[in-house]
C-alpha cells in the first residue's frame, strides 16, 4: 500500500494532538506528531512534511513563530493554523502571512479533511 501524504500534527495538549492524529490517519494520512514547535524541528521532518496542521498559541515556539522559523529556513510547508482563541483579525492576518487555512477550535473533522486537502499540492 502506497503511503498518503505526511501531515505533521502540533499541538502542545495531548489530546487534541492524539485526536487529531486518529482522524487524520482514518482519512488515510500518514501522521505524525509533536508536542511542541521545538520538537517538529529537532525531529528534521520539514523535508518529508506535506501539511502541517499547527496550533497558534503553545508553550515556548509560538505556532506564528515556527511558521517564520520554517520561512527563514526555505521550507515550502503549507499550513492550517488550528487555535482555540478566537478574534476576527486573526483569520485574515495568519491567511495572508501564507497559512492555508486557519480553523477555530472546536472544529468538525469535515472542515479539517477540507482544509488539509486544499492545503495539499495538487499532483
Amino acid at each position: 500500500m502506497t503511503p498518503g501524504p505526511l501531515v505533521a500534527v502540533v499541538d502542545d495538549d495531548d489530546a487534541v494532538r492524539e485526536a487529531l492524529s486518529d482522524v487524520l490517519r482514518e482519512f488515510g494520512f500518514d501522521v505524525e506528531a509533536f508536542a511542541s514547535a521545538e520538537a517538529f524541528l529537532v525531529f528534521d521532518a520539514t523535508t518529508r512534511t506535506d501539511c502541517l496542521v499547527l496550533d497558534i498559541a503553545m508553550p515556548g515556539m509560538t505556532g506564528l513563530e515556527l511558521q517564520r522559523e520554517l520561512k527563514r529556513r526555505g521550507e515550502q510547508i503549507p499550513i492550517v493554523f488550528i487555535t482555540a482563541h478566537a478574534d476576527r483579525t486573526l483569520r485574515p492576518r495568519v491567511l495572508a502571512s501564507g497559512a492555508a487555512e486557519c480553523l477555530f477550535k472546536p472544529f468538525t473533522e469535515t472542515a479539517l479533511l477540507e482544509a488539509v486537502r486544499s492545503a495539499l499540492p495538487t499532483p
